[in-house]
């Protein structure tokens, strides 16, 4: 039996694709990889959205050659797209594949062989694709939270963002095959699906007629057997009335959790950035989210040290997350990438300053995600039981609708069933623990 590996970086899109990669290879006649066997293929997933994550990917690419001596060695995804001569001179790779064929790899494979000196690299150029690439099932396995990618690409060309030069123009999946991936999903077993795209939110604008991410949620709602639903990332701009609407409907199935980027809370700066909103537009949507939703989930992105970035530039930042109720961040260092405008801007930032400010704006974080655990104590969340062997309580664990890490004591809970919990304690980390207090389903 052919063995493999893959190794995935990056974003929930990329974790999508590669499930459909190992779906791909299983049908093939391959098996997974366990333990540590060598694999005879290993396919490297990668991510360019910061230097850092360039970085990391060569690092994954290295390792996958130490540990699979003799196997075949792919490397995909944004940064095979973006930097494919970088990663050429890798002694050891033997395929670079680009996006656009990323998932003909298995067919690749078979056409192109063994034997060439030098990696071959596959790469269209994806800013010219303008379709929705149909991605397989997912692999098959014991879970219980499935990734659907219903959105590629991007058309939004952040200044400092290379992501649509990697992942080409906005194109959306059919209403129809979403609907009948979460049929297939349901019928799997799935409980939880996360909706997972590079700009949801665009979802549909390209259609004739344009349809949109609500439009879709409303045809989702009125399926009669479904798994819960969770939205990933959204821009600020994008947050329908009638999504907030759904939401509200216990019946639609649509998780009370919201990620909404804000990269900036200094206006400057954010017109800088090519971000179309304002500090006080972002703070008036986060306090009507609030308003309606009180114990809803609410994450937001920080970018921090971008060009000219001053000291009351990123305390203007500091100052807005501190106020407004928000329920984890997610932090990023700027990275100048190469074509991007930010690249070439004046001002940059000093790395060790990037990095103090990342620091900072993470400890705001840890005590808003502990500050939000605190507050669920006394209620009852439902919880999808992801794991029945907690180190610590010898329960169970899960994940709520509104994104809390959920300790059940007791005994175990049967994996992928939804229990109700009531909260009974918090920790500093912002996961809780709670008892449960009704029938699972």
């Amino acid at each position: 039996m052919k063995q493999y590996a893959i190794t995935t970086l990056g974003c929930k899109v990329n974790q999508c694709e590669s499930a459909a990669l190992e779906s791909q290879l299983q049908a093939a006649g391959f098996e997974q990889c366990v333990h540590d066997t060598p694999a005879k293929l290993v396919i490297v997933n990668t991510c360019t959205v910061t230097g850092k994550a360039a970085m990391q990917s060569r690092q994954a690419v290295r390792q996958a050659i130490r540990n699979h001596p003799g196997a075949r060695i792919v490397v995909t995804g944004c940064y095979a797209q973006t930097a494919p001569e970088e990663i050429r001179s890798i002694p050891g790779v033997d395929l670079i594949v680009g996006h656009g064929d990323k998932l003909n790899i298995v067919q690749i494979l078979d056409a192109t062989g063994t034997g060439h000196k030098r990696p071959l690299v596959v790469r269209q150029n994806v800013e010219k694709v303008h379709t929705f690439s149909p991605l397989p099932s997912v692999a098959p396995g014991n879970r219980t939270r499935a990734f659907l990618k219903i959105q590629d690409g991007c058309n939004a060309f952040c200044t400092y963002c290379i992501v649509p030069h990697a992942r080409g123009r906005s194109r959306s999946m059919p209403m129809d095959d979403v609907l009948g991936h979460l049929r297939q999903l349901t019928a799997n077993g799935f409980r939880e699906v996360v909706l997972t795209g590079i700009h949801i939110g665009a979802y549909g604008k390209e259609m004739v007629p344009k349809k949109s991410l609500a439009d879709l949620l409303l045809r989702i709602a009125g399926e009669s057997a479904k798994p819960r639903i969770r939205i990933s990332s959204i821009e600020p701009t994008e947050v329908d009335p009638r999504i907030v609407g759904l939401m509200k409907d216990p019946h639609s199935g649509i998780c009370p959790h919201f990620h909404i980027p804000l990269q900036s809370g200094d206006n400057r700066i954010l017109k800088r950035m090519g971000r179309t909103y304002s500090r006080e537009q972002f703070a008036a949507l986060i306090h009507d989210i609030r308003n309606q939703f009180p114990y809803a989930a609410v994450g937001v992105d920080i970018l921090a040290g971008f060009p000219g970035e001053t000291e009351g530039a990123f305390e203007q930042t500091c100052g807005l997350v501190e106020q407004l109720p928000i329920t984890y961040l997610h932090v990023f260092p700027f990275s100048p990438r190469k074509g991007t405008p930010a690249a070439t801007y004046g001002q940059q930032v000093h790395q060790h300053i990037v990095k103090a400010r990342c620091r900072k704006m993470r400890q705001i974080g840890e005590k808003k995600k502990a500050r939000f655990a605190r507050s669920n104590i006394g209620r009852t969340v439902n919880v999808l039981v992801e794991s029945t062997t907690d180190p610590i309580s010898a329960g169970s664990k899960g994940t709520s609708e509104n994104y809390l890490t959920v300790t059940i004591a007791g005994a175990a809970r049967a994996e992928n069933t939804i229990v109700p919990v009531r909260i009974d304690d918090a920790n500093d980390d912002g996961t809780v623990s709670g008892t449960v207090c009704g029938v699972a389903t």
